[in-house]
């Protein structure tokens, strides 16, 4: 009886065995590849439970979410032979398990160098066919266009689909970067001294332009003047004019007044005339040709 228990119990262990042994899980995030006697006998990538014969089908897990690869410090030259140390990464799905399987054994570390190596050569071949500025400009989104399109190709012989290739920094390697620093130095020394130089000439003709405004508008003003001025002793002279023709006497005394005032006009001025002078006529008494002054008419 002991010995029927034991074989039962072999029998059932090695049922459950031989049960365990064919079954496997695929989950949403993986395929799985059967293979039977070493050659891949088919691709599960739907996620449930699922039956292999025991022994001579075994599986092998493949990655199905998308990957990502960095590839750091990698140093390229642009077409002057500038030396830059780029960062970049990868983003890759495995599309074809059975192509990924049959050349890199489905490693995903044999992939990430095989892909690494592609972008390496991408990367060289691309910063190669640009300058200086264009590698530092806006003209990084082609640029990446242009690399992934060259990975990408390549990529699809192992089973790999590239989803993205993004440059995260280029930076000048530093035996370079100094002598970067001084050629772009020297450049903007040279545009501000033109930018000076144009703002001198600039400012030299304003400079002249409002220095012969001014003489044309002040000899304008002068000339204008000197009309006006005229204009205004030529009325005087005529006032003057009518006035002596209406009373000579009083216009003449009007006169003499005016010259009393200029002459007398400084307290230490000292006159010597003779008394009887015609200068003297109105004050006082009356010279030996004088007649007296009649009163002013109405």
């Amino acid at each position: 009886m002991s010995t029927i228990r034991n074989i039962a119990g072999v029998i059932i262990a090695a049922v459950l065995f031989i049960a365990y042994m064919s079954y496997f899980v695929v989950d949403e995030r993986q395929k799985m590849i059967v293979q039977r006697v070493g050659e891949i006998s088919r691709i599960v990538d739907a996620p449930g439970l699922y039956f292999k014969l025991p022994f001579l089908e075994t599986v092998t897990p493949v990655e199905d979410r998308i990957i990502l690869w960095e590839s750091n410090d990698r140093p390229v030259q642009d077409k002057a032979s500038q030396v830059y140390i780029v960062d970049a990464i990868t983003l890759a799905r495995i599309s074809d398990a059975r192509r990924f399987r049959e050349t890199l054994g489905a490693d995903l570390d044999q992939a990430e160098t095989r892909v690494g190596a592609l972008l390496d050569a991408a990367l060289r071949q691309t910063y190669g066919l640009r300058s200086f500025d264009e590698v530092l400009s806006s003209d990084r989104l082609t640029m990446m266009k242009e690399i992934k399109e060259k990975v990408e190709k390549e990529a699809a012989d192992l089973g790999i689909d590239i989803v993205d290739v993004r440059i995260r920094r280029t930076d000048l390697d530093g035996a370079v970067l100094q002598s970067t620093h001084e050629r772009m130095r020297s450049e903007r020394n040279a545009l501000a001294a033109q930018t000076r130089s144009t703002g001198e000439a600039y400012k030299t003709r304003m400079n002249a332009e409002t220095d012969r405004l001014f003489i044309e508008k002040t000899a304008d003003a002068r000339r204008r003047a000197e009309v006006i001025r005229g204009e205004g002793d030529a009325e005087r002279n005529r006032i003057f004019a009518e006035a002596f023709q209406q009373d000579p006497d009083f216009f003449a005394f009007y006169r003499s007044l005016q010259a009393y005032s200029k002459a007398l006009a400084n307290k230490d001025t000292t006159l010597v005339l003779n008394p009887d002078s015609e200068f003297f006529r109105y004050f006082g008494g009356e010279s030996k040709d004088q007649e007296q002054v009649p009163a002013p008419k109405q």
